[in-house]
């Protein structure tokens, strides 16, 4: 696994890192929506008959009353029960992937006219030096508000999808050299990549190469053929992996926005966190003999088929958890969450009914850390909690508004 040791060998151990921060910097420099980057493999793997059991556990998870399948208890541990009702009733959904970036100006139009996404809205915290821009892969005959409008902001607090969050603190644009660490680099491994789907891969990628984009890996280098790994202004990581056909694409936009990937050091636990608290489905997973890929969603339309190449069909992008096996003996966190230098990426962050009875349902699952509470500071329309690797997970409150 030459070519993708930067995404799949172990981190070795780390304490975590100290936020010396404060709420006021965090809201001044980090809020808004997150990005996630996470690597693609194993497409064209068998999609799970029933939600799967979780890999390295002797007991599969356990059933709730309500039928729904919980991962907790497979990990062995004592953990909190989980209301599936209250959950369902605090509506999450997985809104955004958030990234800081160095340059807009080189930035945008990566994402904008290569990768083929839409400005849905934009904010500008002068005060605070710092832009957020969110963008989204919009099929062709949908209308969407001009950026930086109230109809705009109100789309993207009650958008039904993942957005790409791309964070600019003022002044790096000038900075010499990289500004940002992508999330690959030992001592620092966390974030992996973001992903696009598109009709051929080998196609799409000569396509970008001559209009002057880097690579990290061509679709024909190295063993696993069929995917390549572009590299954004920033020095992301950018999967680009076969989707839909064109000639079945319709109004869809050519580059989809299909993943983002995380490395987690105890599957169980992350499980837990994404599945049974947050209400994702387990779409599929696949193990290898020392890693593991599960891939994660909040369905907005049906499978077909019986293959994980179904999966880059999708309209909306998968959370990938890759997981190097060996990990979860490790003491302490594993991973760099992106937050602490060097910086890179945010964060993930979910859409949620109410955000104040959200925080509390969180605290009743069980003691995973706050970065940010609803009261705390003067944005009181969103909040930062820690998922088990310390990666900052965002809760939005629903129909929010920051203008």
């Amino acid at each position: 696994r030459i070519s993708f040791a930067c995404r799949l060998s172990r981190a070795p151990h780390r304490p975590a890192g100290c936020l010396e921060m404060a709420f006021t910097r965090l809201q001044s420099r980090l809020v808004g929506g997150c990005v996630v980057l996470l690597p693609a493999l194993g497409w064209g793997l068998p999609l799970p008959a029933s939600r799967p059991s979780v890999a390295h556990s002797a007991a599969g998870p356990t059933t709730a009353a309500s039928g729904s399948r919980l991962y907790g208890a497979a990990a062995g541990a004592a953990t909190k029960p989980i209301d599936i009702a209250k959950r369902d009733s605090l509506g999450f959904s997985w809104q955004q992937t958030m990234l800081r970036i160095k340059d807009p100006a080189l930035s945008l139009p990566y994402y904008e006219e290569k990768m083929g996404m839409r400005r849905i809205h934009e904010y500008h915290f002068d005060k605070g030096e710092f832009s957020l821009y969110f963008l989204a892969s919009v099929d062709a005959d949908v209308a969407t508000p001009q950026p930086g409008t109230r109809e705009a902001e109100k789309l993207l607090w009650n958008y039904k999808g993942t957005v790409l969050e791309l964070t600019h603190n003022h002044g790096t644009e000038k900075q010499e050299g990289l500004v940002y660490d992508n999330g690959n680099n030992e001592p620092h491994r966390g974030f992996g990549h973001i992903a696009f789907a598109v009709p051929d891969v080998y196609e799409q990628s000569e396509e970008l190469e001559k209009s002057g984009v880097d690579f990290k890996k061509r679709p024909n280098e190295g063993r696993m053929k069929g995917l390549s790994f572009a590299l954004d202004p920033t020095n992301y990581w950018v999967e680009i992996l076969n989707g839909t056909p064109k000639e079945e694409l319709g109004q869809r936009p050519q580059y989809t926005f299909a993943q983002t990937m995380i490395r987690i050091k105890d599957p169980a636990q992350s499980l837990r966190f994404y599945c049974d608290v947050l209400g994702m489905k387990l779409l599929a997973e696949k193990h290898f003999d020392d890693f593991s890929l599960y891939f994660l969603q909040h369905p907005q339309e049906d499978l077909a088929g019986d293959s994980l190449n179904e999966l880059s069909r999708l309209r909306q992008p998968i959370l990938e958890l890759t997981h190097n096996h060996g990990t979860e003996n490790e003491e302490g966190y594993v991973y760099h969450n992106g937050n602490s230098d060097p910086r890179g990426f945010g964060h993930i962050g979910f859409l949620c009914n109410d955000l104040n009875k959200a925080c509390e349902f969180i605290d009743d699952c069980g003691s995973y850390g706050w970065v940010k509470r609803p009261e705390e500071g003067s944005m009181r329309n969103i909040a930062f909690t820690k998922d088990p690797d310390g990666y900052w997970v965002e809760l939005i409150q629903k129909d929010a508004t920051f203008m």
